[in-house]
């Protein structure tokens, strides 16, 4: 049983691992791209590429939060079966991600979006749109942060997963038989 929990806590950490660096560093920056930009056209390109990346990103980040879930539940069958509670560093990390996958959720996507919408509305002076404009992009540098701090804690917690740590040299006297 316990093989197959490491089994699922692995799985679920590659996959995860996997939807933050594909985010990361494809799909999100695709949406910016020429590529995008002769798609949509010059005109229409910058406002439309941002909002489908945002759109993208709120989504990402449903997945990560459902990835961070499925791994604390998985985490405390873990414990529950083996009797013993992981390392509070290995606790702390794996909360810590999906705090910081919360935060990006609860406070920059929608700060992002309204200095988005502020940019490009018509109602905007254009003194309020180098404003704005100025503002999205400290919020949109805090957010690729979040992301890079994300794939760093990840790969990490990946690699822990992989390799649980060396069981202790000291054998239970219920071991013995005598």
């Amino acid at each position: 049983m316990i093989g197959f929990l490491r089994f699922l806590g692995i799985l679920n950490a590659a996959v995860w691992f996997g939807a933050v660096v594909f985010a990361t560093f494809g799909a999100i920056p695709a949406l910016s791209s020429k590529e995008m930009e002769a798609l949509l056209s010059s005109r229409q390109f910058p406002f439309f590429s941002v909002a489908i990346a945002q759109v993208v990103e709120e989504r990402c980040r449903y997945f990560q939060l459902a990835c961070g879930l499925a791994a604390l539940f998985i985490l405390l069958l873990q414990w529950l079966y083996s009797g013993k509670l992981p390392d509070r560093l290995w606790r702390g990390l794996l909360l810590g991600m999906i705090s910081v996958n919360l935060l990006g959720g609860l406070f920059l996507d929608p700060a992002l979006k309204k200095w988005h919408q502020e940019v490009y509305s018509l109602k905007t002076l254009p003194e309020q749109r180098k404003a704005a404009n100025r503002s999205f992009r400290a919020w949109q540098s805090l957010s690729d942060m979040f992301n890079l701090i994300l794939v760093g804690g990840l790969g990490v917690y990946v690699w822990r997963m992989a390799n649980p740590p060396d069981p202790t040299r000291f054998v239970s006297t219920t071991k013995f038989r005598g």
